[in-house]
């Protein structure tokens, strides 16, 4: 294993290396080297380098633990052995066992919720009673494999509520969207990629568009033997007349699209580190070149960070022929353990029109692969073939994801459709909010407001800032005298600070990285202190060897 460096001072022989792996895996050597610092100089370790929120949503949680408390009882109603060995829940009459539970459970933490989902339900999709509430006490439980198994009939449903809501601003295109429950986003995108090439939407060395900065495995998977896509980078390098980044697109860039030979579009929006939406003019642009330049462009749009931005609207409701969305439920919630995600798929969509208008022998390869599953495989949607992909098809009777998984889900988004005063929602804008300040202000930067900007992350170009404060002539400088993974490396050395280079995510290569869910508004003041200590000390330099 190879050594790793001591002291402020990095060679840049091993920054150089550093550059080559995932920023993901570079922080793994930073909290080494920050736990170092930790022991020598009893710092507490900072760790802003993942995105895993420090908070949870509470109510949706007690919910389901008291359903639980009720699908345990509708068990041992059938059975109860004194081995600890009950039965399975029974449909006949479960209602209104349901609705006398709630009843002597009323003050009970979660209550409110489970009947407020149940009369949900009801009212907005007519759901019969104990058929929804059988759902619901087996999905607790967990005692079947889930049926369908691409989604259950009414997780789907309030789920595409919750998607209307709170991706397309409760103004939904027209048509409905088929969903894919998933294990979180990220299984979200091994299938994506898997069952585009599977069903030759996307062949080896075809040519894809990325819109970066963006989450490092967007990167990396195009870049592995299996694909080797020719991959064009789209940029957010728009400037301010002052020099700023906006974190957006310029015109010209994304006119790129218009080439045919480039067959998928992949975006995580809003955007991973920078956190800006795209802007409506964007949004605009690459509506029109779907239109009237490149109908058969596929988009994959990854809108996990869409809930920090009031008003959002995804590209999913403004091209949903073509787009295909994946939203996670992990950030919003806190709820990464618990892997929840959906991929959702217009129910007219180009890539079902794609796989009919095929060659016969690709066809007839398809078919023979999801023969297994129908007689008429050719009919079969492109979501069901993720879903059969999920299990290599020979598993496809049990793929889908846990009961109780998806019971979580949909109490997360009951609990949403139900907030009609957004309360949690603005709660969490404004703790995301109030720790970007405290980051900001502390930098001696200046934060320019953008109702654009979710905040989940923040990416800051100390290049920018170099020339800001100092001038051309330091920013050549540093460029020349230093790497641009020596400020993270000096701020896990000097000051037990866990950062990501902006520069693993496609970003600009002096910038660095902050998650601001993860710790809390105190920590980010010290953070900006260091970060601009770390500048002032480049600066020192400088000087004293002018």
């Amino acid at each position: 294993m190879e050594k790793k460096p001591t002291g402020a001072a990095i060679s840049k022989s091993f920054a150089k290396k550093m550059e080559a792996i995932s920023p993901f895996e570079l922080k793994n050597r930073l909290i080494d080297m920050a736990d170092e610092s930790v022991k020598k100089m009893a710092h507490t370790m900072l760790n802003a380098g993942r995105g895993n929120p420090n908070w949870i949503a509470t109510e949706p949680r007690e919910a389901f633990f008291l359903l639980g408390k009720f699908g345990i009882s509708e068990c041992t109603r059938v059975m109860s052995l004194p081995e600890g060995i009950a039965g399975i829940p029974q449909k006949s009459g479960i209602a209104a066992r349901f609705e006398a539970f709630l009843k002597e459970n009323a003050k009970e933490p979660g209550a409110k919720l489970l009947k407020g989902s149940y009369n949900y339900m009801l009212m907005e999709h007519a759901a019969d009673p104990d058929t929804l509430i059988h759902e619901w006490a087996e999905s607790v439980i967990g005692d079947q494999y889930p049926v369908p198994d691409r989604i259950l009939h009414f997780t789907e449903l309030i789920v595409r509520d919750y998607l209307a809501q709170e991706l397309f601003d409760n103004r939904p295109p027209k048509g409905a969207f088929d969903l894919f429950a998933t294990e979180g986003g990220t299984a979200a995108m091994c299938y994506v990629f898997d069952s585009l090439q599977q069903n030759f939407l996307l062949n080896h060395g075809d040519s894809i568009a990325l819109m970066v900065p963006v989450f490092t495995p967007y990167i990396e998977i195009p870049e592995l033997r299996r694909y080797q896509f020719d991959v064009t980078e789209i940029s957010a390098d728009q400037m301010t007349k002052d020099g700023l980044h906006t974190w957006q697109y310029k015109d010209e860039d994304i006119d790129r699209l218009k080439d045919p030979k480039i067959k998928a579009l992949f975006i995580t929006n809003p955007s991973n580190p920078p956190s800006y939406a795209l802007s409506p003019e964007t949004t605009a642009r690459i509506v029109d070149i779907v239109k009237n330049h490149n109908p058969n462009l596929m988009i994959i749009t990854d809108d996990v960070y869409a809930t920090f931005i009031p008003h959002f609207r995804s590209l999913t409701a403004e091209i949903p022929d073509n787009t295909l969305c994946v939203y996670s439920f992990s950030k919003y919630f806190g709820a990464t353990g618990w892997r929840l995600a959906v991929v959702a798929l217009h129910e007219n969509n180009l890539y079902d029109k794609m796989i009919a208008r095929l060659p016969e022998e690709k066809k007839e390869i398809l078919n023979k692969r999801y023969s297994s599953l129908t007689l008429h495989p050719e009919k079969l949607k492109f979501i069901d073939r993720m879903v059969a992909d999920s299990r290599q098809v020979a598993l496809n009777h049990t793929a889908g994801l846990s009961l109780p998984q998806q019971m979580q889900m949909s109490l997360f988004a009951t609990f949403s459709l139900l907030d009609k005063g957004d309360y949690y929602k603005t709660k969490m804008q404004n703790i995301i909010r109030r720790r970007l300040n405290a980051l900001w202000e502390n930098t001696g930067f200046s934060l320019v407001e953008d109702p654009l900007r979710a905040g989940y992350y923040s990416e800051i170009d100390m290049l920018v800032w170099a020339k800001k404060f100092y001038g051309d002539e330091f920013v050549a400088y540093l460029e020349k005298t230093y790497n641009p993974l020596d400020t993270v490396f000096r701020l896990a050395n000097d000051t037990s600070m866990v950062l990501l280079n902006g520069g693993g995510f496609a970003g600009p290569k002096w910038s660095v990285r902050v998650s601001l869910a993860n710790l809390n508004e105190a920590d980010y003041v010290k953070i900006g202190q260091s970060i601009k200590r770390v500048l002032e000390e480049y600066a020192a330099d400088w000087k004293s060897k002018k």
